[in-house]
């Protein structure tokens, strides 16, 4: 591949097995790694290429395959790129190792995972709720959760028709019909 990245992460991941590197434009990389991996490659990439900025961890439920993707992205000040390390590991039971002791950061992010889609970070400092801290329901970020039933079976709907929507309506404006009939 055309970039002075390339070879020196191509030498660095030498000796890792089914490591698949992908430039996907310049300072831009995808590496994709088996999860048992993946510890591994993130601290050779902080210690040895200098990626020490973790940007984020983003997660991808890929519900027909049973498994979650994780995607590890960390910046590297030095050769001004991006790594994307992408994993898959098992929906159930949904669980993998913080990297909390390598990206401090990895924390917030494991957090959120969590409590958006279920997985469980074994060894990150807090796994508690601070988004849905009152929610009673299934994480809302997996495929399978269904958010007008949810809205449905929770929650009661009232009729709003405050005096200056009927207003614009009497003009000929505003909605002219209403959500229930649009759906169908």
């Amino acid at each position: 591949m055309n970039s002075e990245i390339e070879p020196r992460l191509d030498k660095l991941l030498a000796g890792m097995d089914d490591v698949r590197v992908k430039l996907i434009r310049p300072r831009r990389i995808r590496i994709d790694v088996p999860s048992e991996s993946l510890p591994t490659l993130l601290e050779l990439l902080q210690g040895k290429a200098s990626y020490v900025h973790l940007s984020a961890i983003s997660c991808v439920d890929w519900i027909d395959n049973g498994e979650f993707e994780l995607v590890y992205h960390v910046w590297s000040y030095e050769s001004q790129s991006l790594v994307s390390a992408h994993t898959r590991i098992p929906r159930d039971p949904g669980v993998y190792l913080s990297i909390y002791d390598l990206y401090q950061p990895a924390a917030f992010f494991e957090r959120d995972i969590h409590e958006m889609y279920g997985v469980f970070f074994e060894g990150s400092p807090d796994m508690e709720k601070f988004i849905l801290t009152e929610w009673d329901g299934p994480p809302p970020m997996r495929k399978e959760f269904n958010s007008e039933e949810f809205v449905n079976q929770n929650f009661t709907w009232e009729e709003y028709r405050p005096e200056w929507l009927e207003e614009i309506e009497a003009e000929g404006g505003g909605i002219v019909k209403p959500a229930s009939h649009a759906r169908r």
